[in-house]
């Protein structure tokens, strides 16, 4: 097959003509859902408009001119979800009594988010120097989870203890620890998938792994105990131990460590629900929603059960922006921008933002199968869990598959921390993505080593592991 059929293209074009559909998806929903309100188009439409703009080509052009061969479908989804949460938060903002500036806020973070996303796009020429702080970013993750619990610095709000106080804003640094966790996980599971891989007992068609090889499970596992009981946050000690059962997953390819871990999140969350009272009211809101006594109790099921009301009354179109009451329900703009989000655009349009969402995480999950580094495998892999995670998490709360917990939607909700981390999660996605689609070097080069430096001998379980997989990206 000729060079021409092989070669990728950058495909930048692609992406400038998708993110003009993103922008006009965002700033549909927000001229919509003034006017149904009859705010009319005021200066707040118009700021909205001119930032997120700015921000679309900017993230644009720093891909042209630092990694070309980048995912050309991520930024645009990115761009649709951030606006459509922008105008839900402007609309919520618009209905309370009094008004709130929630959207400023949102509309603030979202710059600062995507300033950093293109610092990191600039500065980070390749990816795999990350594996060189495989151990600095657990000691990182350890700071950042221990902060909220230090002395005049951490605070507790809505009985979660996750939060620290900056002086002019509060930050969440569990947010930042997601990505620092899965810089460690695959930094340290390339290095050391040999030796995990090591056969252990064999129980039927199970080839379980030794005993020794269990610390790091073990110590995800007591990381996401001590977030659940310390700072009573039950949606991050999921996101955590989540993300280190995908990573191990993905690198061992073997079930009996998801067994494992299912066992190990069965065993944690019965002593949990037994011994703590906050995981015992969560669980009981859960499970007797609409039980008069959960429902008024102080912290019951009152908002999951209005939030369950907002849905229903959406039904199959939804009232339309600006025409529903999705105030009604508490931290509408956060916690529950889902549900408001499925009072006013019906089942149609949460199906669409779901399946914005899924396609995000796959073209994640592709960048996975393309790149050549096993390092990088494992971290697309992780990111992209993550954000499947806390979507999974986020949704079914709201419909009440699974306990509420506090996770944030990605890029809609209101939430400088996780705006500020999912942009990050996306800026290395899209570095990733374009060391996978790049062209390889040519034959009489990939063996070349710089000069005065000895070449490294690659690991052969890592070359087994991504043999050929690079085609992937380059369809």
């Amino acid at each position: 097959m000729s060079d021409v059929l092989t070669t990728p293209k950058p495909r930048r074009n692609a992406e400038l003509l998708l993110l003009v559909l993103a922008l006009a998806v965002g700033i549909g929903a927000n001229a919509l859902a003034g006017l149904d309100q009859d705010q009319g188009l005021g200066g707040d439409f118009y700021v909205q408009t001119i930032t997120l703009s700015v921000i679309a080509v900017a993230v644009h052009v720093a891909l042209r001119l630092r990694a070309k061969y980048a995912d050309p479908v991520m930024l645009p989804i990115v761009i649709a979800l951030n606006g459509l949460g922008l105008a839900m938060i402007q609309r919520l903002d618009v209905a309370m009594d009094p008004p709130t500036t929630a959207a400023a806020r949102q509309l603030m973070w979202t710059a600062i988010a995507a300033v950093v996303a293109i610092a990191l796009i600039m500065l980070l020429k390749d990816h795999r120097v990350l594996r060189r702080f495989t151990y600095i970013s657990l000691i990182l993750s350890a700071l950042l989870l221990v902060l909220p619990l230090l002395p005049g610095v951490g605070m507790e709000l809505n009985g979660a203890r996750i939060w620290v106080n900056l002086g002019f804003a509060t930050f969440q640094p569990g947010e930042i620890a997601k990505i620092t966790l899965a810089i460690f996980f695959a930094g340290y599971l390339s290095t050391n998938r040999d030796l995990i891989l090591l056969a252990g007992k064999k129980i039927g068609p199970l080839q379980l792994p030794r005993w020794k090889d269990m610390g790091p499970m073990l110590a995800a596992w007591l990381v996401s105990i001590g977030v659940l009981i310390f700072q009573r946050d039950l949606g991050s000690a999921i996101l955590f131990f989540g993300l280190f059962m995908a990573m191990i997953y993905v690198a061992t390819s073997r079930i009996s460590w998801v067994l494992i871990g299912l066992l190990m999140i069965a065993f944690g969350g019965f002593v949990a629900f037994q011994l703590f009272p906050h995981v015992t009211a969560r669980i009981d809101g859960w499970l007797n929603a609409f039980d008069p006594e959960v429902y008024n109790a102080p912290g019951g099921s009152h908002q999951i059960v209005q939030g369950l009301f907002g849905l229903a009354s959406g039904g199959l179109t939804g009232t339309g922006l600006g025409q529903g009451r999705p105030d009604l329900v508490t931290f509408a703009n956060s916690d529950m921008i889902i549900a408001a989000l499925g009072e006013e655009l019906g089942l149609i349009g949460v199906s669409a933002i779901v399946m914005l969402y899924l396609l995000l995480i796959s073209r994640g999950i592709r960048t996975a199968l393309g790149t050549r580094d096993a390092f990088g495998k494992l971290l697309a892999t992780g990111l992209s869990f993550t954000l499947a995670l806390q979507c999974f998490v986020v949704i079914g709360g709201v419909t009440r598959l699974i306990p509420l917990t506090g996770l944030t939607t990605p890029f809609m909700a209101a939430g400088g921390s996780s705006l500020l981390a999912n942009w990050l999660i996306v800026a290395l996605l899209l570095l990733i993505s374009d060391a996978a689609r790049r062209p390889a070097p040519a034959a009489g080069l990939a063996g070349a080593r710089p000069s005065g430096r000895p070449g490294r001998r690659r690991n052969s379980e890592q070359e087994r592991m991504t043999a050929g997989a690079g085609e992937a990206e380059q369809r």
